[in-house]
């Protein structure tokens, strides 16, 4: 359904996405992973067209259901975002437009998409509200944003994403800053929404947990490339890259007993100081000359010069 091959996000100096390659099958639940600054959202922000100048976006291909999104005209691809592609992001509050009640956000996406108006329009938008499973729907779409809680909010933004059936739901840490409770909840939503609409959900978060529950592929995220990709729960039971080993290390489940979490050492490197070689290598415990000289390709759904095996990560 969607295929990424080679993409690249320049904003002046600073390449935040570099090289990414990735595919989703129809259907399917692909989680992305990553510290904050792997380029996790820019590279799904860029498939949406988001990325405004002086942000710079090149691809060798950039395809969903066989339709090239970097040469199809302006018009064709606005009636495709928001439609067949939708994407729920990270903070509600700060996407929806306060000065306009939820009921109209709604029904403007259904005007311009499905060319619903008035009473049709109402009567979609009211199925939407129940359908994410807000309470008292009739009276929520006269709200405005600031008038609903942060779950609420989220609701909102999943109805607005599912409203014209997509294909393919785009999932940008949707339970950012609600409480534990809630997000379980919003998780559950996005599940059964993609299982009963038989849509592809892409999932991009920082809790591993909720991609073992979820997803059944991961593509770990690492100063704007991918350093591995595979089917789980094989990549997170026997990790091959150090970097995602690291991320599994660290999770407190493993160090119980401990006096402290394991952490990784340094940052992920920024515009000044992008090493030549493997991006990973100065944090990388099993750096080698090689990683410091040359930069390693994927091969394998992997990127890594010297991955782990099983006598290795034990």
């Amino acid at each position: 359904m969607l295929e990424i091959q080679d993409l690249r996000v320049r904003f002046g100096a600073f390449t935040a996405v570099d090289g990414v390659d990735l595919r989703v099958a129809p259907g399917e639940v692909l989680g992305i992973v990553g510290e904050s600054g792997s380029g996790k959202s820019v590279s799904m922000m860029a498939l949406m067209g988001l990325i405004d100048p002086p942000g710079q976006v090149t691809a060798s291909a950039l395809r969903f259901q066989g339709q090239d999104l970097l040469t199809m005209p302006a018009a064709s691809r606005r009636r495709l975002i928001g439609r067949d592609i939708a994407m729920v992001f990270q903070d509600a509050l700060a996407s929806l437009n306060p000065s306009y009640t939820v009921g109209h956000q709604i029904e403007e996406v259904l005007r311009a998409h499905l060319g619903l108006r008035g009473d049709a329009a109402r009567r979609r938008a009211l199925e939407l509200l129940e359908q994410v499973e807000i309470p008292d729907p009739a009276s929520r779409l006269k709200a405005y944003p600031h008038e609903l809680s942060g779950g609420m909010n989220q609701r909102v933004m999943i109805a607005l994403a599912i409203a014209c059936g997509p294909r393919l739901l785009i999932a940008d840490e949707p339970t950012t800053a609600l409480d534990v409770t809630i997000q379980a909840q919003i998780m559950d939503l996005l599940l059964r929404l993609q299982r009963e609409q038989g849509m592809a959900l892409v999932m991009i978060t920082h809790d591993l947990a909720v991609v073992a529950e979820m997803a059944q592929r991961v593509a770990v995220m690492y100063a704007g490339q991918v350093v591995e990709t595979g089917p789980l729960p094989e990549v997170f039971a026997a990790p091959r890259h150090p970097y995602t080993a690291a991320l599994m290390a660290a999770i407190p489940e493993h160090n119980r007993g401990a006096r402290r979490l394991q952490a990784l050492p340094g940052i992920v490197p920024g515009a000044l100081d992008r090493p030549a070689g493997c991006l990973f290598s100065p944090r990388c415990p099993r750096a080698q000359p090689r990683c410091q000289a040359e930069r390693p390709a994927v091969v394998d759904g992997m990127r890594c010069f010297y991955p782990l095996t099983e006598e290795t990560a034990a």
